[in-house]
């Protein structure tokens, strides 16, 4: 959310942020609604003066016994009175229409973001890992012809009972996708210095519209009841722990991270990704979420980005880095990393992380906020979120960089301890 103070102060500046990103310009409409919500206070102030005012008079008139003076203040006053609620509605709806307008604009792109319109503007920062080696004739499989071969993968029966875009893992494959989020929560926690959180799945309007879920993206969201949302990402509660507060500098950086189910309507994605894992109503991530003081919230980026990369790297698998363009970014992002894992199967990348740092962008609409050392004032925090990494897309990597001709799937070395040792995935029982 940005301050219409800073738009007022700014306007090219915000006008050309919003071109980057495809935009048209908006900063003078604003600056209309702002006008008329400045107005409307200041013919209210402008009232509430006089009604003042005219009270005292009343007062003086009544001392020297100029009870026609007074009568006429005081018929003065019960107008001012009657005309009072119009006033304060007039402002009241002046000021929502100006929040809801702002609550609809997404971030501003830095400057060293490219300029790009779709995904096709984004720029490969780096590689890392090798493709793995397959026999000469070998074509590999994709995730869900592997798993439904070994027994362990039914979409059927998940579409029996939960409709499309669900799946059901049963055996060493739910015990495969188990020992992925473990692995993960625990290399944030021992390596990376982040705090775990068990935090709720529901949540409350306000912890949406904190993180900018609400109210672009409504549709995309699972409503659970009058007063309720299913989480779509870790990322609204964990950075709603800093929700109207006001925290000491001392105890930035926060890091937060969490394993969670996360709930995502996908209206959007009709036909796409049909089949398979890899886009579901319904998925398990770890998330990483900072809060830090503005001047070190770059270098919180590169390090949250890198503990996602470490995943990925300890799994063995071949990924790389993507700088999004201004076209591909995410609503509340100033700038973003992807990092996208080669999955043999599809022969393609595909995103299993999106690391972003929004600045103060969610710290408005949230309230949160920071005292540095020594100092009276508070200043915004800025906020960062990034995947560390989703669970079932690393499933589906795992399966598809570790299978074998035979049909099963290696256990990478990493995993066999939450695995109770278990170093390849063959068919479930009564397969063969």
């Amino acid at each position: 959310m940005f301050d219409i103070k800073w738009i007022r102060d700014n306007p090219e500046a915000f006008d050309a942020g919003r071109r980057a990103r495809g935009l048209e310009p908006l900063s003078a409409a604003l600056l209309s609604l702002d006008d008329r919500r400045r107005s409307a206070i200041g013919r209210s102030q402008a009232v509430q003066e006089r009604r003042n005012a005219a009270a005292k008079e009343i007062g003086q008139a009544m001392g020297r016994k100029d009870l026609d003076t007074a009568e006429r203040l005081k018929a003065e006053v019960a107008g001012l009175k009657a005309e009072a609620p119009a006033l304060e509605a007039e402002e009241r709806d002046s000021a929502r229409a100006l929040e809801d307008a702002l609550m609809e604009i997404p971030n501003i792109p830095r400057e060293d973001v490219p300029l790009g319109a779709d995904e096709h503007g984004n720029v490969e920062q780096h590689r890392a890992g090798q493709k793995p080696g397959f026999p000469d004739g070998f074509v590999p499989r994709e995730h869900f012809a592997l798993g439904e071969a070994l027994g362990l993968m039914d979409f059927d029966a998940a579409a029996r009972m939960s409709g499309a875009r669900f799946v059901v893992l049963k055996g060493t494959l739910a015990r495969l996708h188990r020992a992925l989020g473990q692995y993960m929560i625990d290399m944030h926690v021992d390596r990376h210095g982040y705090e775990e959180v068990d935090p709720p799945v529901l949540v409350r309007d306000a912890a949406m519209y904190g993180t900018a879920q609400l109210p672009k993206f409504r549709d995309d969201q699972f409503r659970a009841g009058d007063d309720h949302w299913l989480i779509p990402t870790a990322e609204v509660p964990l950075t709603n722990l800093a929700r109207e507060r006001v925290i000491d500098e001392r105890e930035l950086p926060m890091r937060f991270t969490a394993l969670t189910n996360c709930f995502r309507a996908e209206a959007g994605s009709a036909g796409r990704d049909t089949r398979g894992m890899i886009r579901q109503h319904q998925f398990a991530k770890v998330e990483m979420v900072s809060v830090t003081a503005p001047e070190a919230s770059d270098e919180e980026h590169e390090r949250m980005t890198r503990a996602a990369e470490d995943v990925l790297e300890g799994l063995g698998l071949h990924y790389r880095r993507m700088l999004l363009c201004t076209g591909d970014m995410g609503f509340a992002s100033r700038k973003t990393f992807d990092l996208e894992v080669w999955l043999p199967g599809q022969g393609a990348f595909r995103e299993i992380s999106s690391c972003s740092t929004c600045g103060d962008f969610q710290a408005r609409r949230m309230e949160a906020r920071y005292r540095p050392a020594g100092a009276k004032n508070t200043r915004f925090v800025h906020t960062l979120n990034g995947s560390g990494v989703a669970v079932g897309r690393a499933l589906v990597a795992v399966m598809e960089n570790y299978q074998d001709p035979d049909g099963t799937i290696a256990v990478p070395e990493v995993l066999r301890p939450y695995m109770g040792g278990l170093d390849r995935i063959g068919p479930a029982k009564g397969r063969t």
